[in-house]
């Protein structure tokens, strides 16, 4: 793709803030203006809306006790199904195929259980070897429940370059000894996104079911599940979503699978009107709701509230336009200013196939990454040598950027990083 940017002025930044029409809703969230905050792909920001709502669920606890399960504004009983219909606006989904509920992790052990049915020669999983490690943890898991060997039964379909995975690769590994295919709709070090419609519909026409991990999409780019038939799909709402640390996840489940009894069933999965018959006989619930398994957590699910009424007042489709065009922005500034300080852009051109966050190579990448911090930009890192930057379209100012490249800049010719060791933190 070619370039966006002509002038690489400060003065042109605040330009293109100055036009921006997202520009307000930075003003919903709670922004240290000393500080530039680029971790949103890890890690959304607390909005003012995500406070209030916090502390409405926790007066309703005051106020109502017990009977908060069935009164007041937000009764806990029906909450995940109450935020069905804002959330599957975001990903091309009926409110009915959407449930939040669970973690990354737990939701894809929950559907992988539930669609991986291993018959005949047809026993095997497909993932990448680029994948998040929580989805692989999780395959191999699966597999070995099911008595499969997963170095034998786990196809990982290796990169060419070992930033990204050619879709041509996937496709031609989908042998007729695939039985499930789970992928990530955006490659977690790089920031590929990956074609989901394509991917969906290749894997159909070999009889293989597909699902989707958008832990680092869904917010930043718009999806549509259930018009490319996805059979299922996972993702964090903590990221993009500004749902707050370890917050509730959600999942999508195609109405065409509804009645299918999840594979990990529990109190949650049955059918509202007969939850509290006690019976030991399961009515499942006939949409995605049968999915949960235990008792929603009120207080996780509660900053998501208020997060979500902000994705309201905008569009999906603005949120991607502004997240492509800021970030096309950076790639410019990166290309312009930083040529020969051993940066390396690691993420596609092409901006279809380009997700939320900027992926910059650096043989000093711990070290920079600490520099960073130290002059007040907040990035995140991912071994062995990528930092990472998600210039977020919520809240994310031209400026932040114009002024992040300068850092990085200065951060190589004066040598700022080596006052930092190269320990990476516990926490990256």
């Amino acid at each position: 793709m070619k370039a966006i940017t002509k002038d690489f002025s400060l003065d042109y930044a605040k330009q293109l803030d100055a036009s921006d029409a997202l520009a307000p809703l930075r003003n919903e969230f709670y922004v240290n203006d000393d500080l530039i905050y680029l971790d949103g792909n890890s890690l959304g920001l607390i909005s003012k809306r995500s406070e209030r709502t916090m502390f409405e669920l926790l007066e309703s606890w005051k106020t109502h006790n017990i009977d908060g399960w069935t009164q007041g504004e937000r009764p806990w009983f029906f909450l995940p199904e109450s935020l069905s219909k804002q959330m599957a606006a975001l990903v091309g989904a009926e409110a009915e195929e959407v449930i939040i509920t669970g973690s990354t992790s737990s939701n894809i052990h929950q559907l992988v259980s539930t669609f991986y049915q291993p018959q005949g020669k047809r026993t095997k999983i497909m993932a990448t070897e680029l994948d998040f490690p929580t989805d692989i943890y999780a395959l191999q898991s699966q597999l070995r429940l099911k008595g499969f060997d997963p170095d034998q039964h786990l196809i990982r379909v290796t990169s060419r370059d070992g930033r990204m995975i050619e879709e041509d690769d996937i496709i031609a590994a989908m042998s007729e000894e695939v039985a499930l295919i789970l992928l990530p709709t955006v490659l977690y070090r790089s920031g590929q996104l990956l074609d989901m419609q394509r991917l969906t519909a290749e894997a159909h026409a070999r009889g293989i079911l597909i699902g989707f991990d958008g832990c680092h999409s869904v917010g930043s780019i718009p999806h549509y599940l259930s018009d490319w038939d996805v059979d299922f799909a996972l993702w964090c709402n903590y990221k993009y979503l500004n749902g707050g640390p370890g917050g509730v996840a959600s999942l999508y489940v195609n109405k065409k699978h509804f009645g299918r009894i999840p594979g990990l069933t529990g109190w949650y999965s049955s059918n509202k009107n007969k939850q509290f018959d006690m019976e030991h006989s399961l009515t499942v619930e006939q949409t995605a709701g049968a999915y949960q398994i235990g008792t929603p957590h009120i207080f996780s699910i509660a900053p998501l509230i208020g997060s979500l009424e902000i994705f309201e007042m905008t569009t999906i489709e603005d949120i991607r336009r502004k997240s492509l065009h800021i970030s096309r922005y950076m790639i410019d500034l990166i290309n312009e200013e930083l040529q020969g300080l051993g940066y390396t852009i690691a993420n596609p051109m092409d901006d279809a196939r380009r997700g939320g966050h900027i992926s910059l190579e650096h043989d000093e990448a711990v070290r920079i990454c600490k520099a960073l911090k130290q002059n007040h930009v907040i990035p995140d890192y991912r071994s062995p040598n990528v930092v990472r930057l998600a210039p977020v379209a919520l809240y994310t100012t031209y400026e932040d950027v114009w002024k992040t490249v300068q850092i990085l800049k200065s951060i190589i010719v004066e040598k700022q990083y080596e006052a930092f060791d190269t320990k990476r933190g516990v926490v990256a």
